[in-house]
């Protein structure tokens, strides 16, 4: 789309792509040396996330690698994640409470006997920021805490849901396994190696404000050089987090832009047939489900749009309702 455009408009990669396998959380984004093989049965949670003009699109997604429909365990940590997905979907709306959707989604976890993953932070995005400081919790605790905030029209939310059969309280295994960080730009140190200047000049001249990976550096000065980096606070890294082993992980995460007739869900990927081993009973959970996206428009403003504005639009509203009308099928 934005091959011929006359002035040149910044755009690339706002999140490197992660593969995080099985009880592996997130941030798993390998280096061209990594020989791990995926096999039949595992699942797979890909992240990713890109930006025009600074404007940023993330996606999130969790499938397993495996023919027919998904049963048992895995289905009820995938069913959790997406489920909850769709209610925040629903409270993420002017005038909601970022604390409504914290507790919504612990609830609608705890229905399929998961729990929410501790110390994931869905954030506002703006253009050429991916961690605004509006930010919604997914588990209230002692050690993190968030301000309190409204939702507004006209806003942009990355909603970012990671479900577990486990505790949900991840660790961190190695710190040879992270590969993705972003420049502190309100840190500054003088770096005493030469392979550290460099990298960190690299750094300054390719990703400057938004993530970005390993993959994308001269691999052996990167490894000298993004310590010195990461021991003085210069660069934020993503840590590779692990549920214990034999535990089971879903990720979901989807753009959602908060417009005038209702919330717009504008990244999202169709999920496979699941066959959870609970249905969702509870009321409080199916009133959510049962809220619309979209406000109705008043006096037929859609004529005036032309017809492939009509029909985009039409397929957005119907998006979000064909995601919960599979969820009763999964029930």
């Amino acid at each position: 789309m934005y091959k011929n455009v006359k002035k040149k408009i910044e755009r690339g990669v706002a999140f490197p792509t992660c593969i995080s396998v099985n009880n592996t959380v997130c941030h798993f984004s390998p280096l061209a040396s990594d020989e791990t093989v995926l096999e039949e049965g595992d699942i797979v949670k890909i992240d990713m996330g890109c930006h025009i003009d600074g404007f940023i699109a993330v996606v999130a997604h969790t499938h397993v690698i495996q023919a027919g429909p998904v049963t048992g365990r895995a289905a009820d940590v995938i069913a959790a994640a997406n489920t909850a997905a769709e209610v925040a979907l629903r409270l993420v709306r002017p005038g909601k409470k970022n604390k409504d959707v914290t507790e919504a989604i612990q609830k609608v976890a705890a229905a399929y006997d998961c729990k929410i993953v501790e110390g994931v932070l869905s954030h506002q995005l703006k253009q050429f920021v991916i961690d605004g400081n509006k930010v919604i919790l997914s588990v209230s605790n002692s050690d993190t805490r968030v301000d309190d905030a409204e939702f507004e029209e006209n806003e942009v939310y990355a909603i970012d849901i990671v479900t577990s059969t486990g505790e949900g309280k991840p660790k961190l295994l190695d710190e040879k396994h992270t590969t993705i960080y972003k420049r502190a730009v309100d840190k500054n140190y003088h770096l005493k190696m030469k392979a550290s200047r460099f990298i960190f000049s690299e750094i300054n001249q390719k990703f400057p404000i938004l993530p970005f990976t390993a993959r994308a550096l001269e691999e052996k000065r990167a490894r000298l050089g993004l310590v010195e980096c990461v021991n003085h606070d210069l660069l934020q890294p993503y840590p590779v987090l692990h549920e214990k082993p034999g535990d089971l992980v879903a990720h979901i995460k989807f753009t959602v832009l908060l417009m005038p007739n209702g919330s717009d869900r504008i990244t999202s990927h169709p999920l496979q047939e699941l066959q959870p081993t609970k249905p969702i009973d509870d009321p409080e959970i199916k009133a959510w489900l049962a809220l619309g996206t979209k406000t109705k428009k008043k006096g037929g403003g859609k004529k005036k749009k032309a017809k492939k504005g009509d029909k985009a639009e039409e397929s957005t509203e119907a998006e979000p309702m064909d995601a919960t009308s599979g969820n009763d099928g999964q029930e």
